[in-house]
């Protein structure tokens, strides 16, 4: 698969490496065009630095790894506002929190939808943005691997995304609906103030008897 990669900093390098490991051809571009090419040699000779203008031509899938303040930018540079997106699924990997405060920057809704709305007809989906790049790919024992909430509306671009996820290594939870992505994005500022509290936030959150698990997984058939 052609996966357009939207960004050039470590997120996305660490991504396009996992995702050339699983046989994939990353195509990485940015607003620099030196930026993106040295983005491509770190990840590898199965990656290729473009014109931000061919991603909407070449990928089969885009993967935007992007700071939040520069997102809009971005993605007009794609050609996003003329529809060149249309029908394509858009992983939305932006982390739209506030460092200082660790409240989520859009006022209402949610990042996802925003850039929903600024690539109209691409198919969005929220994933990625929970974890750091060193996370990928994950490599130890598949009932340990991390789980990747991700949430969209149209179930081709959810199953692109979640064997995107698989090959990397984790596991895709899908939790609804794009409406849903403003709770995962606020997730992200959950998990900075357990940090900031100098505590672990894996042990945040209650552990799960397996027999509830298996009992909701038997339900949602």
């Amino acid at each position: 698969m052609n996966i357009g990669i939207l960004g050039t900093g470590d997120l996305a390098v660490t991504l396009g490496r996992a995702w050339a490991r699983a046989g994939h051809s990353p195509l990485v571009a940015g607003r620099n065009r030196p930026r993106a090419k040295g983005a491509a040699d770190r990840i590898g000779p199965e990656a290729e630095a473009v014109d931000t203008a061919d991603l909407a031509v070449r990928a089969d899938v885009l993967v935007v790894a992007v700071a939040w303040e520069g997102v809009e930018t971005a993605l007009s540079l794609v050609g996003t506002s003329a529809g060149a997106l249309a029908g394509m699924t858009l992983v939305d990997c932006t982390n739209p929190v506030d460092y200082t405060t660790c409240e989520l920057k859009p006022a209402t809704g949610s990042a996802a939808e925003l850039v929903a709305r600024m690539a109209p007809g691409a198919h969005v989906v929220k994933a990625l943005h929970l974890f750091a790049g060193a996370s990928w790919p994950y490599v130890g024992p598949r009932e340990s691997a991390p789980v990747v909430a991700i949430c969209g509306d149209d179930s081709g671009a959810l199953d692109r995304a979640a064997a995107l996820v698989q090959d990397l290594g984790g596991r895709p939870a899908v939790v609804g609906g794009l409406t849903s992505a403003r709770q995962l994005e606020e997730a992200a500022g959950f998990v900075m103030r357990v940090v900031a509290s100098g505590h672990n936030p894996r042990f945040a959150v209650p552990d799960v008897d397996p027999a509830l698990l298996r009992a909701a997984q038997t339900t949602a058939k």
